[in-house]
């Protein structure tokens, strides 16, 4: 694989170390030239000096050629901005890091579905064993074909959960309202802005982009206009 970081965080650092010794390729795009000069002393890969969030530089990271973009500045704004601009210049997956957990359920609205909050990761983990809680990773849980998916209600329109409607071999677990975890029951009542997560098999998860990531719902409003301005010029003739 060949794989573009923007920012040498020290994260993105040790990840990079560790894809080279898997031998995938990998590039680094930073900003401080001193902070290049002294990494490409310790790591056998690509470096780019340049604002990754700009079209130019991205551009010239090679999108068609790459298999994975890391966005890992120290600034949520960049890491947003930088994603969204790799998505335009056809990057094939992306994967954004923020700090503020708040931003997650602006990236989930932007169609940015691959993000992380080390932070937020990291303390929650620390809770855990601090309060003896013996926790799976997740990696050891989900295995083979199984895969998580969420997506934004975005309608205005109060429906229970059993009015949604899904590929074969999908479940809904939980949601999130305003930040809160909820339980997932059948008649559970779903309000705009909820965050749901289901477990499926992968081979639905084409699927169910294409019927509820953000471009689908604005497509679905637009016929839902253009189907009643229709129907409003039947009315006037």
């Amino acid at each position: 694989m060949r794989i573009v970081f923007i920012g040498a965080s020290l994260v993105a650092q040790a990840t990079a170390e560790e894809l080279l010794k898997q031998n995938h390729g990998v590039v680094i795009i930073e900003k401080n030239k001193e902070k290049i000069d002294s990494l490409a002393e310790q790591l056998d890969c690509g470096f780019l000096h340049g604002d990754g969030s700009t079209p130019a530089i991205l551009q010239e990271a090679g999108p068609g050629q790459t298999d994975l973009l890391f966005c890992m500045t120290d600034s949520d704004q960049m890491n947003i901005i930088a994603s969204l601009v790799g998505r335009s210049l056809g990057f094939k997956k992306i994967v954004t890091k923020i700090e503020d957990q708040e931003l997650n359920h602006i990236c989930k609205e932007l169609g940015l579905e691959n993000t992380i909050i080390p932070t937020f990761t990291i303390s929650r983990r620390l809770t855990d064993l601090a309060e003896g809680r013996d926790i799976h990773e997740l990696s050891s849980i989900i295995r083979g074909d199984a895969r998580f998916y969420s997506f934004i209600i975005d309608e205005d329109e109060e429906k229970e959960l059993s009015d949604l409607s899904f590929p074969g071999q999908v479940r809904v677990i939980c949601y999130y309202r305003d930040a809160k975890l909820m339980i997932a029951q059948e008649n559970s009542k779903l309000k705009k802005g909820d965050e749901v997560v289901l477990i499926t098999h992968s081979k639905n998860i084409e699927a169910l982009k294409k019927q509820w990531s953000p471009d689908h719902n604005e497509s679905k409003k637009s016929n839902q206009e253009e189907d009643s301005d229709i129907e409003g010029t039947k009315n006037l003739e």
